[in-house]
């Protein structure tokens, strides 16, 4: 273990932390230090400890063992809450905000801006609305419902209600994950705004890229111990940080492309229009041809692939299947012609999390297994096994509940249904979003294999480099339309960013 110089004495320490949940150790002797102002990232694959390391930072689990310091203090907070009070606020990956409330309302909840017991809803707005100004997102009014907002912007409020107390660390689990790279860098500056006023910020991400332009310091957790802790960013190398994260060395590399594609048109979509979102959308996909779509958030790309899929009800245009036209917003009409789906958000939009992989994974074709109103098991489990065995799915075990599983093997289920179903287009919005580097890489090797049987791919990326790497031809999205299509051979991630700025109204 590697131990950097600091100044000052640490604001929180977690020293031999353990922790045990039934038939596994999730933490096995953590260590970590982190200082006033500054940025420490804390690196891992899924299921290395990160989440839980955090989970028992912020007062949600309690460690069965190891000691933790806050402010020179041992501690152990009982709750969530407790944590908070203390000034340790927590942003989980996964969107902890109440879509049935307003962006005041999710902000303060909990701690609800009161006199007397009664709630100021005009000082709530206030402190919102200055807040979000810090945020850079002054154009989100305090009184809007969170579900009318995207996945970024529920992002936005997420962090907003950290910002709101008074925090001293603030945990940070993939916030970029659903963020654009404007988004990003708007991120970056409300980090760096934390740091330069004394906040402590603890940054978690698998974007290896981000880590350097943003942290300090880095810890490293591998199958719940930590390899290294301390390390200056400065000095790492990504190589070095790959080789520590995964016990080898390890690139990020995109598979080769060996496959050609087809001149065989399998999707087909023309003039398709979404009033208010996108209009004028033309293009073909190829059988074994990956089309990348390209664009910030609100640009309208998630958007057209669910109106295409029939998840959204096109205001006009056509949309094709091997020559066969498909109706608009009918999902089942989609699926019946051979169209597949994995949404951004696979854990509320894709997967049933308390069911198991084998259902999950045979949910697209249910009916095929029913016989006068009964499933044949044996057929289900057969069907998952081959699905499990096939993508590499860990544990191999097709009975576990989805929730159970990483992130990484939550993808390879969506996957696995579609395989199962016999898809032959394919739409992946964010298909390595809270996927570590190793996950990363057997994801990008699965659609490129996906490609080569013949299947139309259609991706949705926040990360150009990604869009660019594994697409064939990238189709830039700015403002709802599609402003600029090339191979991706003749693009780069500037060319984009370029087009993007251009296609956009000031």
């Amino acid at each position: 273990m590697v131990t950097d110089d600091h100044q000052g004495a640490p604001l929180l320490t977690a020293s031999g932390v353990v922790k045990h949940f039934p038939g596994a150790k999730a933490l096995d002797g953590v260590d970590l230090d982190v200082y006033p102002g500054e940025v420490h990232c804390l690196l891992g694959q899924n299921g290395a400890g990160k989440s839980t390391l955090i989970k028992v930072l912020a007062g949600a689990h309690r460690p069965d063992a190891g000691v933790i310091t806050w402010q020179g203090q041992e501690v152990s907070f009982p709750t969530p809450v407790a944590a908070l009070r203390a000034g340790i606020a927590t942003m989980y990956q996964e969107l902890d905000v109440v879509d049935g409330l307003t962006v005041a309302e999710n902000i303060f909840l909990g701690n609800e801006v009161s006199v007397g017991g009664f709630i100021q809803r005009t000082s709530a707005h206030a402190r919102t609305r200055e807040v979000l100004q810090r945020l850079g997102h002054a154009n989100i009014a305090p009184g809007t419902e969170v579900e009318s907002l995207s996945a970024a912007g529920k992002q936005v409020v997420s962090m907003a209600r950290a910002l709101s107390h008074d925090a001293k660390l603030i945990i940070m689990d993939e916030p970029s994950a659903v963020l654009d790279s404007e988004e990003v860098a708007n991120l970056f500056r409300v980090v760096r705004d934390l740091v330069a006023n004394g906040i402590a910020v603890i940054y978690i991400s698998h974007r290896l890229e981000e880590i350097r332009q943003i942290g300090d310091r880095l810890t490293v957790l591998k199958d719940g111990k930590t390899v290294a802790s301390g390390l200056r960013v400065s000095d790492t190398t990504t190589s070095q940080v790959v080789a520590m994260m995964t016990g080898h060395e390890g690139t990020l590399d995109f598979p080769p492309r060996t496959a050609e594609v087809s001149d065989e048109v399998v999707l087909s979509v023309r003039d398709l229009a979404l009033d208010g979102v996108f209009r004028d959308v033309s293009f073909d996909v190829h059988a074994g041809e990956i089309v990348g779509l390209a664009g910030l958030v609100g640009s309208g790309r998630s958007e057209i692939l669910e109106t295409v899929y029939g998840a959204r009800r096109a205001t006009s245009g056509e949309v094709r299947v091997s020559g066969v036209p498909v109706g608009r917003g009918n999902v089942a009409a989609s699926v019946a012609k051979g169209m597949g789906f994995c949404p951004e958000e696979r854990k509320s939009q894709g997967l049933l999390l308390d069911e198991s992989v084998t259902r999950n994974i045979t949910l697209s074709i249910f009916a095929r297994l029913a016989r006068l109103g009964f499933v044949d098991d044996a057929a289900e489990l057969g069907i998952a096994r081959e699905q499990v065995g096939r993508l590499g799915i860990v544990p191999a075990r097709p009975e576990r509940e989805a929730r159970t599983l990483s992130g990484g093997n939550q993808q390879k289920i969506l996957l696995g249904r579609w395989l199962a179903h016999g898809t032959r287009v394919l739409f992946l919005d964010e298909p390595t979003r809270g996927v570590d580097v190793g996950a990363r890489a057997e994801a990008y090797q699965l659609i490129r294999e996906l490609a080569a049987t013949g299947v139309a791919i259609v991706i949705v990326s926040s990360e150009l480099e990604e869009v660019v790497g594994l697409a064939d031809r990238v189709l830039v999205i700015s403002d709802g339309r599609v402003v600029h299509a090339a191979p991706a051979a003749e693009i780069d991630e500037h060319q984009i960013l370029d087009l993007i700025v251009e296609g956009t109204p000031a």
